[in-house]
């Protein structure tokens, strides 16, 4: 069995949890309460030298970095699949997939926010405006790819939900957080609804997790 080391209102580690239940492998949910410094524990740092959620333990060893942990999942359980068959198809899917993974989310992680306000003394709104800023840039972006591109159906490609769906949902439900508004991206809300629907999506979302707040 797997354990995946993670925070409940993590986009990573909301990434990783949704690709678990897709795939159906039973895994220990253990949390790391990032607000306690839990991450920056002598034991976490023994399994994740980097200090971030989250960790996935498997027989193999530990494994950080969200992307890295689903492409491994996707290869050693090879069904459902997170990447189409084609050549193109995976490459369509890792750009949609990169533009929230190495764009949006580097600079709107939490590390990132709590160092702007205390080193360059950003204030909670001045530190919304920020996220909401890079947010709002990457899903621009995003928006006229899905709404254009033929390859887009229910899904980000196709109708059946993989790797660019994963990062687009948990990114999507982080933005709530920061109030970023989503008028202007119809065919992602589109998408983002329909998943959100699905077992998999709901079941390993951030407020369903057993150390999200209760109230």
């Amino acid at each position: 069995m797997y354990v995946l080391h993670n925070y409940f209102r993590s986009s990573t580690s909301y990434r990783v949890r949704i690709a678990l239940a897709m795939k159906s492998l039973d895994f220990e949910y253990r949390p790391v309460a990032l607000l306690e410094k839990a991450h920056k524990s002598e034991a976490y740092l023994a399994m994740n030298p980097d200090g971030l959620v989250p960790t996935l333990e498997t027989p193999d060893g530990f494994i950080g970095q969200s992307m890295a942990i689903l492409e491994y999942l996707d290869e050693q359980h090879p069904e459902p699949a997170l990447l189409p068959n084609d050549a193109w198809g995976r490459a369509r899917v890792r750009s949609l997939a990169h533009t929230i993974a190495l764009d949006i989310h580097p600079v709107n992680n939490l590390r990132l926010l709590q160092y702007l306000g205390k080193h360059f003394s950003a204030d909670k709104e001045a530190i919304r405006t920020w996220f909401v800023h890079w947010a709002e840039q990457g899903f621009m972006a995003l928006e006229k790819r899905l709404a254009s591109e033929s390859a887009t159906g229910i899904c980000c490609h196709g109708d059946t939900p993989g790797l660019a769906d994963i990062c687009l949902v948990a990114q999507a439900v982080n933005n709530t957080r920061f109030d970023v508004p989503s008028s202007d991206f119809p065919t992602i809300n589109r998408i983002v609804e329909h998943c959100l629907n699905l077992p998999a999506f709901a079941s390993a979302h951030p407020l369903n997790q057993p150390d999200a707040p209760t109230s």
